[in-house]
């Protein structure tokens, strides 16, 4: 329910994925738990959010996705459980393991549209055989958590297009007056504002709003001197 309540309340990504952390902790009495999401170059995995309180652990290096027990989680989409991953030679952190007494391990995938984007990672400090119900948990919150990650990037997604669009309406704005009031053709107006751009190393945004500003002082009579 705190999941779910967080998933439909919440719009920032992290704070989303660190209470989902936080929650699946405490519901399997694990003692750390992780989500890590595939890079843009899709061959890494970076931990994005865990409860865990050890520096170590939070700053561990990026996990490339080869002939590695994460990385059969993201090809197969499949969970994959590990009884002691300390004794488990393809586990890439047996040293951080025995350092943080880390034992068990339940790895499950984060699938959207059936594709991996990532996991969700749960270690017990004493051994423990994970059961079918615990699996099917954990599989639903990565599922939950997958959904999260994909909406927001849908977001993300629309506001810079937005952005962009209303970017295009100012410069386009601008350019215009230019042309009207300089005489000039569209391709030289537009060479303007990139120079005035360039040169007082302001957004194009930036120069065009300002254009339009002073033209809008002029019309109104103010003297800017």
């Amino acid at each position: 329910m705190k999941v779910s309540n967080s998933i439909t309340s919440k719009n920032y990504l992290e704070e989303i994925l660190s209470l989902i952390v936080v929650v699946t902790a405490e519901i399997l009495s694990s003692k750390i738990c992780s989500i890590m999401l595939v890079d843009k170059t899709g061959k890494e995995l970076e931990i994005k959010a865990t409860q865990s309180l050890s520096e170590h652990y939070r700053t561990k290096p990026n996990l490339k996705i080869g002939s590695c027990i994460s990385g059969d989680v993201i090809r197969s989409k499949k969970p994959i459980a590990i009884f002691d991953v300390r004794e488990e030679k393809r586990y890439s952190f047996r040293g951080l393991a025995i350092k943080e007494k880390l034992t068990s391990m339940l790895c499950v995938p984060m699938v959207v549209k059936e594709q991996a984007i990532g996991l969700i990672n749960v270690y017990t400090e004493k051994k423990h055989e994970f059961t079918k119900e615990e699996i099917d948990v954990l599989q639903m919150v990565a599922n939950q958590a997958a959904v999260v990650v994909e909406n927001t990037k849908l977001v993300e997604e629309s506001i810079k297009a937005k952005e962009a669009l209303e970017t295009r309406k100012i410069i386009e704005k601008a350019k215009g007056l230019l042309m009207q009031i300089r005489s000039l053709n569209e391709d030289d107006a537009y060479k303007m504002i990139l120079k005035k751009s360039m040169d007082s190393r302001k957004s194009m945004k930036e120069v065009s709003e300002s254009i339009l500003l002073m033209s809008e002082f002029k019309s109104e009579g103010v003297n800017l001197q």
